[in-house]
């Protein structure tokens, strides 16, 4: 016991070392702004929680601590814009998993309030220099409201930075035919699947009008209408204040969506898209986003390419179409630096390669000026490795989030030092 303290307590040291508080000079480091060039042996300036200065040559004001990080690298925390974090811990344990609720349309349905904080994903996660991720809801149609949190908080309420960052609808697919009703017969028509698919397509557009209907009713203040939390919840997606993220896979689908949302003149943004580079050029037409999925997987369809999975997104890059990387998983959303290398392996620059989870996620989610690069007046969540975040070699030396230093221990560190250290 007095061995696994011992091991705690030296790998925080260099966190415990830098200080406390939210303010401090971090110089010596070659700093990787995204939005710009590289500063080599430059400096960034934090107070606050802010960034107030970056550049070559910063002196540090009276009081403030200063952070030598001489051969290191500093970047922006990397931001997983899919995940469920928070909301699942042990797949296979129903108990531990808070990613779904029953019914078609749940848009007053909020992830924020059932994220744990005390999940074991967390710290491993962030660990690997992720500072921030979206805890997107499942199950039914409408889903409901995605949750942007910080890694690192006593409470949901602490972790929040958009607690109401986006409304995920799963857009209805064409069921296949391979199935049995009932568990025996013949499996449904082509055709009847098809009336099956129209009318699910129908009844999101009467949720929809009827969402409309009811808040041109409340801003009307007609006197009889009765409350409809469901209803109440989908105001700032009509009004466009809240990103609408449409999960929808095959070409034919995609291209359904995009219909869906021109028809209902609402803005979207793709998720898991597998077969979104056959529409790249409509997607770049209609400025319409995407979210990939992780690349070090296998193709999702068995006539596609084997590398399918690693070229798209630079495919999508050189069409000119905006896109983040996600992991859409808990469990490995440490990987997700390890998903924009291998897209880099199949031609995707470099640089794209880390904008795609840090910046362009950010731009996404529209929260671009305030997180997602190293700029003054952005909040510092900051990583400081000792090589390319995207090599497997590389070790997140410290992490900073909105300034302040996060403990960098984590389950996966406990066990190492444990059994290293056996007798």
């Amino acid at each position: 016991m007095k061995r696994f303290l011992l091991a705690a307590i030296l790998i925080a040291a260099p966190v415990a070392c830098a200080g406390t508080g939210d303010s401090f000079l971090l110089r010596g480091a070659t700093i990787h702004t995204i939005s710009g060039a590289d500063i080599p042996a430059g400096a960034v300036l934090v107070t606050g929680g802010k960034i107030v200065e970056v550049g070559a040559k910063i002196a540090a004001p009276k009081g403030v601590r200063v952070i030598e990080a001489r051969g290191l690298h500093v970047y922006p925390g990397m931001i997983d814009a899919a995940t469920q974090m928070g909301l699942t811990e042990i797949g296979s344990v129903r108990e531990s998993n808070d990613v779904a609720e029953i019914g078609t349309f749940n848009p007053q349905i909020r992830a924020l309030a059932a994220v744990n904080p005390a999940s074991e994903h967390i710290p491993v996660t962030r660990t690997n220099g992720i500072t921030m991720a979206l805890s997107l809801p499942v199950g039914g149609t409408i889903s409901g409201r995605a949750a942007l949190i910080h890694l690192d908080g006593w409470t949901w309420e602490e972790m929040e930075v958009r607690g109401d960052a986006a409304m995920h609808l799963v857009f209805p697919v064409l069921e296949s035919g391979g199935g049995r009703r009932g568990g025996s017969g013949t499996p449904p028509a082509l055709a009847e699947r098809k009336r099956a698919l129209e009318v699910k397509v129908r009844e999101l557009h009467n949720f929809f009008e009827s969402a409309r209907r009811y808040h041109k009713a409340k801003a009307a203040g007609a006197a009889d209408l009765e409350p409809d939390l469901k209803l109440e919840a989908m105001a700032p997606v009509l009004d466009g204040r809240m990103p609408l993220i449409v999960t929808a896979s095959r070409e034919k689908v995609i291209k359904d969506a995009i219909a869906f949302a021109e028809s209902e003149k609402i803005k979207i943004v793709l998720a898991g898209a597998s077969e979104a580079w056959k529409v790249a050029a409509e997607l770049k037409a209609k400025d319409i986003p995407v979210i990939l999925g992780r690349t070090l997987s296998l193709p999702e369809y068995e006539d596609d390419p084997y590398d399918k999975p690693y070229t798209q997104p630079a495919e999508l890059y050189k069409a000119g179409v905006k896109f983040a990387i996600a992991s859409f998983t808990t469990s490995a959303a440490r990987n997700l630096p390890y998903e924009a290398a291998m897209a880099v392996a199949f031609g995707l620059p470099h640089e794209a390669a880390l904008k795609a989870v840090t910046l362009a996620p950010a731009e996404i989610l529209g929260i671009a000026n305030e997180y997602g690069s190293i700029e003054k007046g952005k909040y510092a969540d900051l990583m400081v490795t000792d090589g390319d975040p995207l090599e497997t070699r590389t070790q997140v030396k410290q992490l900073f989030i909105k300034g302040k230093p996060v403990d960098l221990m984590n389950k996966h560190r406990r066990l190492y030092e444990q059994y290293l250290n056996r007798k």
